[in-house]
């Protein structure tokens, strides 16, 4: 039995060295693993959250999301795991393996994990070794919204009004009357 020592590093805006050095057993599973890097990052367990392997170039590989949004869908290639279900151990591929943990995924906290030791040692539940830095409040990032285009606004109703009246309005305004729609229902 082995336990897994990784670094998680917490990609913040001011640059800063945050981390979290945290012992784990190798055979718990990955919803074990994010519990305890949110408790290590005093952040709370209320948002969606996946896991994805990773290479030396902190490519995104194969997912390990918090629920499972598959939803039974035989057509999907590669499906993804689940963090209650999958062992950390199972997808362990080199000694220096990397993996990348996006929290909330509209403030899109980003979480660069490396296992940098293998130990032989077994604990029973996680543990955070080392703590670096004082990590920012979780609320702290923004949530930002892109439009797709600069007609796209909910605070200018009066415009996209005028708009669609311009543009459809017509449509609409061809002046049918009670008649028209007594030819349609006896037709029908």
């Amino acid at each position: 039995m082995a336990s897994y020592k990784f670094r998680v590093l917490l990609d913040n805006e001011n640059n800063e060295e945050i981390f979290r050095d945290i012992l784990i057993h190798d055979q718990d599973n990955f919803e074990s693993f994010y519990h305890e890097i949110l408790d290590a990052f005093s952040f709370n367990g209320d948002q969606m959250a996946s896991f994805y392997l990773s290479n030396e170039n902190w490519d995104k590989g194969h997912e390990i999301c918090l629920m499972d949004i598959n939803y039974g869908d035989e057509l999907i290639e590669e499906k993804s795991s689940v963090m209650s279900q999958t062992n950390i151990n199972k997808m362990i591929e080199n000694e220096n393996q990397k993996i990348i943990l996006v929290h909330d995924f509209m403030r899109m906290w980003i979480f660069l994990i490396e296992l940098i030791e293998k130990i032989e040692e077994k604990i029973s539940k996680p543990k955070v070794l080392l703590s670096v830095g004082i990590a920012p409040p979780e609320d702290s990032k923004s949530i930002d919204f892109v439009l797709d285009n600069e007609n796209s606004s909910f605070d200018d109703e009066d415009e996209f009004s005028e708009e669609w009246d311009d543009e459809f309005g017509s449509e609409f305004e061809e002046g049918y009357d009670e008649e028209d729609y007594n030819k349609f229902n006896e037709e029908y």
